[in-house]
């Protein structure tokens, strides 16, 4: 299955790259992914999955950078409950120069669920769907980290900050 998504930043290319290589020396990408991968998962194991996963490798390499392009390489790994590897997404993280004060965050890439031919179209259907959230979640925590902002995870709750819920 092909996943993707895209976030339009409002900061140029040259702050952009330079935020993105500062989340690449420490393990701000890889928390960013296990985070994503968790809240994509979050919920499946009422849903009829024969197991589930969790991200055991994240793979990061740079690729080639231009004056108004570039990128990184992404390869996730997740590890079953009885050890074996599976679900696999390799993607590609891209910054590219939109105007002046703009930069375009693109993921795009292939992620290649467990079951082959034996899964269930059910169980097919659910994860093809958990894939695509995660990686909207990926694509929104790295891009508020390059704009400057908290993460999905880590921003405040909508109904206050830190606030507990209101009661009824």
């Amino acid at each position: 299955m092909f996943v993707g998504d895209e976030v339009l930043l409002g900061v140029s290319f040259a702050v952009a790259r330079e935020r993105l290589a500062q989340l690449t020396e420490g393990s701000v990408l890889i928390s960013a992914s296990e985070n994503a991968y968790g809240h994509g998962t979050a919920g499946l194991a009422g849903v009829g999955t024969r197991g589930l996963a969790k991200l055991v490798r994240v793979q990061v390499r740079e690729l080639t950078w231009t004056d108004e392009a570039g990128g990184l390489a992404i390869r996730w790994e997740a590890g079953g409950p009885d050890g074996t590897l599976f679900p696999v997404l390799d993607a590609d993280l891209r910054l590219t120069q939109a105007g002046e004060q703009g930069t375009l965050l693109s993921v795009a890439g292939v992620y290649r669920p467990p079951f082959g031919p034996t899964g269930s179209s059910l169980e097919r259907s659910i994860l093809d769907r958990v894939a695509a959230v995660t990686v909207r979640n990926f694509t929104a925590s790295v891009a508020a980290r390059i704009a400057g902002r908290p993460g999905p995870a880590e921003a405040a709750p909508s109904n206050g900050a830190g606030a507990a819920p209101p009661s009824a």
